[in-house]
């Protein structure tokens, strides 16, 4: 419990920074919807001016750009990229900064066990990526209830807003398992960054290449906002995939943490 408590504390102004900038670019987002809605008739001419594969990439569907749903899960893209480069950087720098900060034979010499000492680590990040979805998550519905201007499911609003959380815990366990498996792990953001932004681009790329398994190699696309508006669900291909990246990532994890030679200097 205290290494949990100690771990809660050393991420609560990372954990601040990190869910006020998810709100802020939300409020920048949602702002801009009133005035799209008002003119969605000349808006929508530009938007089909774009080309497919453009609109593919971008996830961009024309027709529901008008509702607030709609265009909640276009911009839903870029807060999902932010959420996940958070949940990859917890990821890493929670595992990694004893080696960083030279502290491992202070903490690994303490009566506990590695199982012990990572499994609180785990727990306080989890917390952590939980308080920021629900502070995101209220801000979102009464944004959407100030700049609506016609009902909308609030189900199908909730579902998308939920998979910011399912994409942040695959980035944080593949980001513990590159923590456990590199040791000499420099600079957390610049390997968050790169880390992400590849999956971010593999996205991009198979969804212009349309549904041929593509989606499969980037957390990004296991959560199709499309889908989930047409159907209230989510796909059961994709939901399985990414809980089992997030199972054997942790497993992995355990594993090599508990047995590796862990160097203070």
């Amino acid at each position: 419990m205290n290494i949990y408590i100690h771990e809660l504390k050393a991420y609560r102004k990372s954990t601040m920074l990190w869910t006020a900038l998810l709100v802020f670019l939300l409020i920048l987002f949602m702002s801009l919807f009133p005035s799209i809605a008002h003119d969605f008739d000349e808006f929508k001419k530009i938007l089909e001016g774009f080309p497919e594969g453009v609109r593919k990439a971008i996830g961009l569907q024309v027709e529901s750009m008008g509702t607030v749903v709609g265009f909640y899960s276009y911009t839903f893209l870029y807060l999902t990229l932010c959420g996940a480069i958070q949940g990859m950087n917890f990821g890493i720098s929670i595992v990694s900064k004893e080696t960083r900060e030279k502290t491992a034979d202070f903490l690994l010499t303490k009566p506990v066990t590695r199982k012990k000492v990572l499994s609180s680590k785990i727990l306080a990040a989890i917390t952590s990526l939980i308080v920021t979805n629900v502070i995101f998550i209220i801000a979102a519905v009464l944004l959407a209830n100030l700049v609506k201007t016609e009902a909308y499911s609030l189900k199908i609003f909730l579902m998308i807003s939920l998979t910011l959380f399912f994409i942040q815990m695959i980035f944080f366990s593949m980001g513990i398992l590159i923590a456990v498996v590199f040791s000499k792990i420099k600079s957390v953001i610049t390997v968050s960054l790169g880390v992400v932004f590849m999956f971010f681009m593999v996205g991009l790329l198979a969804a212009v290449g349309g549904e041929d398994g593509g989606h499969y190699f980037s957390p990004f696309k296991y959560f199709d906002t499309a889908y989930i508006i047409r159907n209230s669900s989510y796909e059961p291909s994709y939901a399985l995939v990414g809980t089992g990246v997030i199972i054997v990532s942790l497993a992995a994890s355990y594993l090599i943490y508990t047995k590796k030679d862990i160097h203070s200097v």
